[in-house]
């Protein structure tokens, strides 16, 4: 085990500047579903609440990739066994706030589509969820 240079504090300022690049191979995956359906007009990192993966704006559809791990998904939600204090609140925190940003979002005019991850793995069935909610 190598000793860390950095004391507690001055570590967890450090790791608290890192910011995610983001759910990169999640949201090419929808991608390539969007365009394989034809589904079109849709913008990435627009400034919303919650930062949506995908915007609809004429639509008014805004659209989440979730990932089974930080997003606590009920079909795959699974806890690391070391350190579980910290990631129970940690991804707890998630789920507020995944509620808190849906509950916003919808209360200003816009509807909320969340995919999980592992959905992605049936490409018909997200293209019809989207399209869908595309049509109101």
């Amino acid at each position: 085990k190598v000793a860390d240079i950095y004391d507690t504090a001055k570590r967890s300022a450090l790791m608290a500047r890192v910011r995610g690049a983001g759910n990169r191979a999640t949201e090419l995956r929808l991608i390539t579903i969007l365009r394989a359906s034809s589904i079109t007009g849709w913008r990435r990192k627009q400034p919303l609440l919650g930062r949506p993966d995908f915007v609809f704006r004429h639509e008014r559809v805004v659209v989440f990739v979730d990932g089974c791990f930080w997003h606590c998904c009920p079909k795959h939600e699974s806890r690391p066994s070391s350190n579980r204090t910290f990631w129970r609140k940690k991804l707890g925190r998630n789920k507020v706030r995944d509620r808190l940003v849906n509950r916003t979002l919808r209360t200003k005019g816009w509807r909320v589509l969340r995919i999980w991850q592992h959905e992605l793995r049936e490409p018909a069935k997200v293209a019809r969820r989207v399209s869908s909610a595309l049509s109101g």
